[in-house]
């Protein structure tokens, strides 16, 4: 009995370590089953075992990038009880992801997850949850939650972006403006809990 090929051992996982090595060293445009099939040295169609072509191999990719980096803050932030104390740590914990990785960064938050999908939407609820406990957020309304989020995600996206591209060229520590930033937030977050608790009334 011969020994199996590399193509009939092949695991799921193989082949997303793989993408990701590959993301990691030629960037986005690496993402793709014939560039993952020459880093694993088979043939393209051993890959269609596992994924569905480049969309489900991008979906894996990004599914994965994001139960890393959630892991990672979570890591980080274990053990903090102040709300806004854990928002900064949280907040830090993603521009540094965004820095060691900042490929698997990109491909993380371009990927639109789907409330519909089973596997995406858990990782959206884990997500949710991350974000909720960083800053005590359980008492907000839905309304009021959804606005928190896409305020934090905005700022903290758009900040992390203009600073990969080298577009912030004025002379002024970027690790200052992040803090800064980080406060303002925190009064605008304040601002929208009080309104709510209002509007409740």
């Amino acid at each position: 009995m011969g020994r199996p090929t590399k193509e009939n051992s092949l695991t799921r996982q193989d082949v997303i370590a793989a993408a990701i090595a590959c993301l990691d060293q030629e960037g986005e445009s690496a993402l793709g089953v014939n560039r993952v099939a020459r880093e694993l040295n088979i043939k393209p169609p051993a890959i269609y075992k596992h994924l569905e072509g480049n969309a489900g191999l991008q979906r894996a990719v990004a599914l994965t990038v994001w139960r890393q980096y959630l892991t990672e803050c979570q890591q980080q932030t274990n053990g903090i009880t102040d709300s806004q104390e854990l928002f900064r740590v949280s907040a830090r914990a993603t521009r540094n992801f965004a820095r060691s990785h900042p490929a698997r960064y990109r491909v993380m938050m371009h990927y639109q997850m789907r409330p519909t999908d089973p596997e995406e939407a858990e990782v959206m609820q884990d997500a949710l949850k991350l974000f909720q406990t960083s800053l005590h957020l359980q008492g907000l309304n839905h309304d009021a939650l959804i606005d928190v989020m896409r305020m934090v995600n905005a700022a903290i996206y758009g900040f992390i972006m203009r600073e990969q591209a080298e577009l912030m060229t004025i002379d002024r520590s970027t690790d200052e403006s992040y803090e800064v930033m980080l406060d303002a937030l925190l009064v605008a977050i304040a601002h929208i809990q009080h309104s709510s608790k209002i509007k409740e009334l």
